[in-house]
C-alpha cells in the first residue's frame, strides 16, 4: 500500500530509506519543540499549551504535505516568525504593547490570505513582483535580529549607557553555559553531525544540571492542557490600523520562507522538472493550512523547514518521510517534562530570565539566515543600499517592520533618481507608500 500511495519505486526509494530520512529530518528540526514554547512564553503565552499546539500544528501540516504533495518536507513554526510574533506583542512593531491574542489573530489572517493566494494562484505574482535584492535582504536582516536577541537571552550582551549594549559578564554561569552550547553546537555543525542543534541543546541541558542552571522535571508524562491558548485569537483587535503592516509582514515572511525552502529542498531531492517544481500548489497549500490551523491551536506561523534537506541527504524522496516525521511530532507530546527542562530559563531577578540553553540556537539560526546576503548585487547602489538598510535596520531599530520600511521606501526613490523608475513593480510603490504612512503615523503618535 505504501509503495502505491507514495510512488516509492517511481522515485527510486524504499520504505527503509524513507523512514530513515523522516527520522533524520525530525532529529534535525525537533529543536523547535523545545524552543517554541520558551519563545512564545515571553509573549505571555502558556508554555505547556504552546508545546502541545506546536506539535499538533506541525504534525497536521506535515501530514498535508506528505499525503497532498508527496514531498519529503516537514513543517513547523518558523524561527524568525516566532520572534517577530514576540516583538509585536512587546510593542516593538506598533509602538505599544499588543495582546498575544491579537498577534495570534494576525497570524490567522495571514494564513487565510496565504490560503486564498494559494487557491487562486496569486502567490507567484506577488513573489515575482518583489525585487530580488529585497527578498534576500529580509531573511538576512531577520537573521541578525534573531542573533542579537539570542545574545541578549544568553547574557552575552547587556544594556549599557552611552553605547546601548556591551559585552556581558563572561564569568557568570548562564553566560558560560551559553558559550558552551554555542561552541559545541557549532563544532557539531562543522563536522556535519545530523541533528547538531538538537544534540547541542541536550548537551547544554545536561551540562547545566549540576550548577542549577537547568532543572530535571522527568521525561514522560501526559500532554499539558492546550486550553490556555486554543482558539485564543482576538480578531476584533485587528481593527487597529497599526496591525495592518503586521498582517502583511507575516504574510510576506511565510511566502518567502515557503518558496525558498521548497525550491531548495526540491532541487536537492530531484523534484524540479525543467526548472519547475511539480505539485508546488499542493505544497504551498500545506503551509497555508498549517499556519491557519496553527493559529487556531495557539502557535505562530507554520512553514516548510529547510532542515528537511538533512532527511533528503539521508535518502528521503517522497511524502512517506514527511509522514514519519509527522508521527514523531505526535509522539513528542508525551515528553513535556523534557521540553520544560530544555526550554525553561534561569531567573536572574524577579521577572528577569536568561535562556542559556536555547540562546545558542537563536544565534546559529541567525547565522544560517545570513546566507541570503551573497545574492544581493552590491555593485549596484540602487539595489545594495535599500537591501543594506533592511539588513542593518532590523537589528538597530529593534524592529523588523521599521527595518523593512527603510528598504522599501528607499528602493523606489533611488530607482527614480537613477532614471530606472520603470524597474520598480507597482506593488513596491504601494508598499513604500503604506510603510511611509506607518512612519508618519508613528511620528504623529509620538509627538502627541
Amino acid at each position: 500500500m505504501l509503495q502505491r500511495l507514495f510512488k516509492l519505486s517511481e522515485h527510486g526509494t524504499t520504505i527503509r530509506a524513507e523512514v530513515r530520512g523522516g527520522l533524520v529530518t525530525f532529529l534535525t528540526m525537533s529543536y523547535i519543540i523545545f524552543v517554541q514554547p520558551g519563545v512564545l512564553a515571553a509573549a505571555g503565552m502558556d508554555f505547556g499549551a504552546v508545546m502541545v499546539a506546536t506539535c499538533l500544528a506541525s504534525a497536521l501540516a506535515t501530514f498535508v504535505m506528505a499525503f497532498g504533495a508527496n514531498y519529503p518536507v516537514a513543517l513547523a513554526p518558523c524561527m524568525g516568525e516566532n520572534f517577530f510574533f514576540v516583538t509585536v506583542v512587546l510593542g516593538v512593531v506598533t509602538g505599544s504593547a499588543v495582546s498575544w491574542r491579537i498577534a495570534l489573530a494576525a497570524v490567522f489572517v495571514s494564513g487565510v490570505l496565504f490560503l486564498l493566494l494559494s487557491l487562486f494562484r496569486l502567490r507567484e505574482a506577488i513573489i515575482e513582483a518583489l525585487p530580488l535584492s529585497l527578498k534576500y535582504a529580509i531573511p538576512a536582516g531577520i537573521g541578525i535580529f534573531i542573533a542579537l536577541i539570542g545574545m541578549q537571552q544568553g547574557g552575552l550582551v547587556v544594556a549599557a549607557k552611552g553605547s546601548m549594549i556591551k559585552l556581558g559578564d563572561l564569568t557568570s554561569g548562564p553566560v558560560l553555559l551559553t558559550l558552551f552550547g554555542l561552541l559545541l553546537t557549532s563544532i557539531l555543525m562543522v563536522l556535519k553531525v545530523r541533528g547538531a542543534i538538537l544534540w547541542g541543546l541536550l548537551a547544554a541541558t545536561l551540562a547545566g544540571l549540576p550548577f542549577g542552571l537547568t532543572t530535571y522535571h522527568g521525561l514522560v508524562d501526559l500532554p499539558p492542557d492546550i486550553s490556555p491558548v486554543f482558539l485564543g485569537m482576538d480578531l476584533p483587535g485587528l481593527l487597529d490600523v497599526a496591525m495592518i503592516p503586521v498582517v502583511v509582514i507575516f504574510l510576506f515572511m511565510v511566502l518567502f520562507d515557503t518558496i525558498g525552502t521548497l525550491v531548495g529542498v526540491g532541487q536537492q531531492a530531484g523534484l524540479l522538472k525543467n526548472g519547475r517544481l511539480e505539485r508546488a500548489g499542493r505544497a504551498l497549500l500545506s503551509d497555508a493550512v498549517g499556519t491557519t490551523a496553527g493559529a487556531l491551536l495557539g502557535t505562530s506561523t507554520v512553514s516548510s523547514y529547510i532542515e528537511s534537506a538533512a532527511g533528503v541527504a539521508a535518502g528521503a524522496r517522497t511524502g512517506l518521510a514527511a509522514a514519519v516525521c509527522g508521527l514523531l511530532f505526535l509522539l513528542a507530546l508525551f515528553f513535556f517534562p523534557l521540553v520544560q527542562m530544555v526550554g525553561g530559563g534561569v531567573e536572574l531577578s524577579k521577572g528577569v530570565f536568561l535562556h542559556p540553553v536555547t540562546a545558542p540556537v537563536m544565534i546559529l539560526v541567525g547565522s544560517m539566515m545570513m546566507r541570503a546576503v551573497r545574492e544581493i548585487p552590491f555593485d549596484d547602489p540602487s539595489e545594495a543600499i535599500p537591501a543594506f538598510l533592511v539588513v542593518i535596520g532590523m537589528p538597530l531599530t529593534y524592529s523588523i517592520a521599521d527595518g523593512l520600511a527603510l528598504g522599501f521606501i528607499a528602493y523606489p526613490i533611488l530607482k527614480l533618481f537613477s532614471g530606472r523608475a520603470r524597474e520598480v513593480p507597482l506593488l513596491v510603490y504601494i508598499m513604500a507608500v503604506l510603510l511611509g504612512g506607518v512612519f508618519a503615523l508613528k511620528a504623529v503618535v509620538g509627538a502627541s
